[in-house]
Formats: structure tokens, sequence, C-alpha cells
């Protein structure tokens, strides 16, 4: 779609190097989409019929079990590609892209990922140094699920979303985007009521703050003491 102006992919990370010809091109065949909130942008082992760059808000990943659980994978940020299910050699997605608030996006047939990762290297190095990032976030996630206590967990599960998205503010570093304590039980394979009491006891702790589906840490080293088991805070 050539109305679409080269402004809105020229200083993203997949596009990058790519000359004004090129942006176009790309552009040509792009769509440009709006998502509403909690609306899925792709459902977990639905055909992988595109793949997308979040324009603007921010997405849930979120991973279904063969229990009925959901493992919230990751979170994506604007500038960040998704859906790059032909990256990984999939016709079917891997997990469930959920808009944590409006987003907008634009996509692309998935037939051309392969065109653009050939024709454009810069496009093809950062799709694989993402699936490359993404897959080593997924395995320190695991390694922490099989071998760490709970409040290490949430505690670097908390630090993770502040590097990503976290804004300074006068009271600390706030996670940019709401976050409900049901949400970081899903990322940390635990329960609600042990995130709540977490959170609760931090916050006496002077550690975090919390409210409705806001998260902000208020002492980002001594919550990084505590992920690294180097505190004896509960």
């Amino acid at each position: 779609m050539s109305r679409l102006d080269r402004s809105l992919i020229s200083g993203l990370p997949p596009f990058e190097g790519l000359d004004a010809a090129d942006l176009d091109a790309v552009l040509r065949s792009a769509r440009s989409l709006r998502v509403e909130k909690d609306a899925a942008i792709f459902g977990q082992d639905g055909e992988a019929h595109s793949f997308f760059v979040l324009l603007d808000g921010k997405v849930r990943v979120v991973k279904s079990t063969v229990d009925g659980q959901q493992i919230i994978v990751r979170y994506i940020v604007p500038g960040e590609l998704l859906g790059i299910a032909q990256a990984l050699a999939r016709s079917t997605y891997p997990a469930s892209a959920i808009a944590v608030v409006d987003c907008v996006l634009l996509s692309w047939p998935g037939k051309l990922w392969s065109e653009f990762a050939a024709a454009f290297p810069t496009f093809g190095t950062t799709t694989y140094r993402t699936v490359g990032a993404r897959l080593s976030d997924m395995q320190t996630q695991v390694m922490e699920l099989a071998t760490e206590q709970v409040e290490r967990r949430v505690a670097h599960a908390l630090l993770r979303l502040a590097h990503q998205s976290g804004r300074k503010t006068d009271k600390g570093i706030l996670i940019d985007f709401p976050l409900s304590r049901q949400d970081i039980a899903e990322m940390t394979g635990t329960t609600l009521h042990t995130v709540s009491r977490l959170l609760t006891a931090w916050e006496e702790k002077g550690l975090v703050g919390s409210g409705r589906m806001q998260v902000c840490i208020t002492d980002p080293h001594g919550l990084l003491l505590l992920a690294d088991g180097r505190t004896g805070r509960p």
C-alpha cells in the first residue's frame, strides 16, 4: 500500500539500512491494522498467514499447555516483529498474541517473509537475531521455573519487564503498561495468591509499589539482590 509513509518503518531495527525505494517496496505489500485491547492478533496453532511489526501499543504472547494452563511467554513492544513463524520453519503460530492495550500494527502475507529475508539482508539478520534472543529468553524462563524459588522467579520477571518497558518516575521505574497480578502469576508459573502475598510483602519493604493493573519498582537494586538470591528479604 503505497499510501503508507516510509517514516512508519524507517527507524525500526528490521528495516535499518533500507533506502527509500526499498522501504516503499516493503510498504506496498503491507496492511495497517488496529486491534482493540484484549483482542487476539493471532491464535496458537492457527495458520501462520501473516507476520507483523508493532507500531504502537503492547502485545502479550501467551502459550497454552496441554492441560489448559496459560503461560505468558513475553511481551512485545513497539518496533518489534511478531508472528514470524516462518523464521522457525513453521506453518502455524506457536503461541497466541493478545493486545494488552489498543494496538496499531503493519502486517504482511507470511509467504513474503522469505522474499524479504533474501532481498533485504538487514531484515533477515534482524529476524534471526530476534528469534535467537527469544529462544534464549525462553530457555532462561524454563531454567528459572525448574530451579528457582518463586520469589526469585517473580523478581526476575519484574526486572525483565522494567528493562523492556520501564519508565522512570519520581517513585521509581514504572512498568509502562497494564499488568495484573494474574499476568505475573502466568509469567512465573505460580498462583495469584502467591504473587499477591509477595507484592504485599515487597511493598512493606519498599521494593515495589503496586496498584490496579500497575507495578512500579521503587528499589531496583534491592529487587535485583533478591532475584539473585543475595538477600534474606521475603
